[in-house]
């Protein structure tokens, strides 16, 4: 007789938004965006925003959707979910999640005890509302909290943290910060302000040039002579 095995079904949806507010959503994507950036030379770093996790094998019930998750020692690519058993058992080292205002307690500390059960190395909770910053790091196999977390460089990214006025700001280790799209699209703009205003000062002083080689040869006198 023989015995087949039903195929285990690992949803890419948990039915939740990816955000509950406009500036989760922004906070979310610039993290997300920033990490990728970071490691974008690197073939075997993985980063995700709001994507399934499965950490256990044959437990589809068992997941998290991280706002953001860093992976290192697994390829860059697309993935319905990151299901870890076929991702050589690799969990994310890195997870960051962007607090809503319908974001209880409770709930928070049901993701903290998940992502100490399954292996996160470092784990960054950030409320936007209150503008204040949380952080563990695994510590002889346990989440210890991270005291100060101003001025923190994490281990893993080498990014620093810092909370100035109502935001939160992160630097890269060569002194960059994580930026919005709308934001990069307003230095690029300022660079190239500045590019054509450097561009018609060089116009400017080359036909002030030759305007003085002009007079200069009616007096009978080689401007490249002076």
């Amino acid at each position: 007789m023989q015995v087949t095995t039903e195929e285990i079904i690992y949803p890419s949806s948990d039915g939740q938004p990816m955000a509950d507010s406009t500036i989760q959503y922004k906070l979310i994507v610039t993290i997300k965006e920033g990490c990728e950036s970071l490691f974008k030379n690197d073939p075997n770093v993985f980063v995700a925003a709001d994507l399934l996790w499965y950490p256990v094998e044959g437990r589809p019930d068992i997941s998290q959707a991280p706002d953001t998750m860093v992976v290192f020692g697994r390829p860059k690519g697309d993935r319905p979910s990151y299901i870890q058993y076929r991702e050589d058992n690799i969990a994310p080292q890195v997870a960051f999640e962007i607090r809503s205002h319908n974001d209880s307690q409770t709930k928070m500390n049901k993701k903290l005890a998940f992502y100490q059960r399954h292996g996160v190395e470092e784990y960054y909770v950030y409320d936007p509302e209150r503008n204040e910053l949380e952080g563990w790091q695994r510590i002889e196999g346990i989440l210890e909290v991270i005291e100060p977390m101003e001025g923190w460089i994490s281990p893993r990214l080498g990014v620093r943290f810092e909370l100035v006025e109502d935001r939160l700001e992160i630097y890269r280790p060569d002194g960059e910060q994580f930026l919005s799209y709308a934001e990069l699209e307003e230095q690029r703009g300022l660079y190239r302000q500045r590019l054509q205003q450097e561009s018609q000062r060089a116009e400017q002083e080359s036909q002030r040039a030759e305007r003085l080689a002009a007079k200069l040869r009616e007096m009978n006198i080689d401007p490249d002579s002076i």
